[in-house]
Formats: C-alpha cells, sequence, structure tokens
C-alpha cells in the first residue's frame, strides 16, 4: 500500500486511528497539494458469515466512523484502492452467480453504500453508466479472457474533488503482462 505524490505530504495517517500497530496496514492518508488522500486496502472477507467476513464489516464501519471525525465532505478528498465489494448489478459479470456470495452480499454493499452516504461519489459511476467496467479477474477458468470480471476497486471522491474529474479509466492493459496482478488500476484524471 502506498502513495505517491511529488509534494511534500502532510498529516500522514499509517492506520485506522483505532488499529494498533500490530493490525495488518489496510489503511493510508496523507494530505497533498490540499487534497486528502486515502489509500484502502479493504479486507477480502473470505465466506459470507464467517469471522473474516464480520471483521470486514466492522472494518467498513470504523472507516465510516473515521471519516465522520477526522474528514469533511466540503473539502477535497479522494479514497481509492481495493474495496473488495462490488456495489451494483452492473459491477458482476453475473449478478445471479454472484449474489449472496463475498464481494457481492447485501451487508457488504450497505457498508459501501454508508462510505457514499458520507459525501463521497463514485468517481467511474458519475462518469460512466455501462455494465462491463471490471478491475478484477480471478486467476481459474480464464475469467479475464472470458470477462468474468467484477469491479472492487474505486476511486470515491467528496464533491468538490469529483467536480474537477473529468475522466475515470481501467487500465486493462496492465492486467496483460506477463505476470500480472489479478486487479487492473483505475485511473481518475483530476483538473488543477
Amino acid at each position: 500500500m502506498a502513495i505517491l505524490h511529488r509534494e511534500p505530504a502532510a498529516e500522514v495517517l499509517a492506520r485506522l486511528p483505532d488499529e494498533g500497530e500490530e493490525a495488518p496496514c489496510r489503511f493510508l492518508a496523507a494530505t497533498i497539494g490540499g487534497v486528502r488522500v486515502a489509500s484502502v486496502y479493504a479486507p477480502n472477507g473470505q465466506e459470507v458469515g464467517s469471522p473474516k467476513y464480520l471483521f470486514k464489516l466492522e472494518w467498513y464501519r470504523r472507516l465510516r466512523r473515521w471519516l465522520d471525525q477526522a474528514a469533511d465532505p466540503r473539502q477535497p478528498l479522494a479514497m481509492c484502492g481495493d474495496f473488495n465489494v462490488a456495489p451494483e448489478d452492473r459491477d458482476v459479470w453475473d449478478p445471479e452467480q454472484w449474489r449472496g456470495q463475498v464481494l457481492f452480499s447485501e451487508p457488504e454493499k450497505q457498508v459501501f453504500r454508508d462510505l457514499l452516504g458520507w459525501g463521497l461519489i463514485d468517481a467511474l459511476r458519475r462518469l460512466r453508466t455501462e455494465g462491463g467496467l471490471y478491475t478484477w479477474w480471478d486467476y481459474r477458468g480464464g475469467a479475464f479472457h472470458r470477462g468474468w470480471g467484477m469491479r472492487i476497486d474505486h476511486i470515491l471522491m467528496s464533491a468538490p474533488l469529483a467536480a474537477r474529474c473529468t475522466a475515470v479509466e481501467i487500465d486493462r492493459d496492465e492486467r496483460k503482462g506477463e505476470k500480472p496482478s489479478d486487479h487492473a488500476p483505475v485511473v481518475a484524471t483530476i483538473e488543477c
């Protein structure tokens, strides 16, 4: 997990405030050039109803508490990363197959909507409405080449920053390399 920047970073936070040093690093935030940037690697949840799934839901609630206590939706903020949630049917290659499964269960979608309810805007969905825009494909079964993907990586922005966002793209070419990740990067263009 990292935030790459050219200007000096201020107010760096390496974990959510209620996490100890022993906790896995799933959150990194810094203010760069007047924009609060948060990098997120949300827990996967493993299986609906499992202890890891319950931890995932609680982790999302703690992320929302951080927003409530430490951020202002009227200020420029970008929260980017692997959220491990596909929020809508159009974000999944086969919604009926995935419905109720980890990454696409209703409780996961609800905690994601709770983040948006704070005042965040899904930058890609602000500009593009079509389905089939995926950021993750399972390595098994040729999922990438068959188009069996999910959109679980997101760029969420506060309204002042979203108003300056002119494009959001998923770089599928990065998924085609010799030893690629199972994720493709999401890239936003923001006017200065």
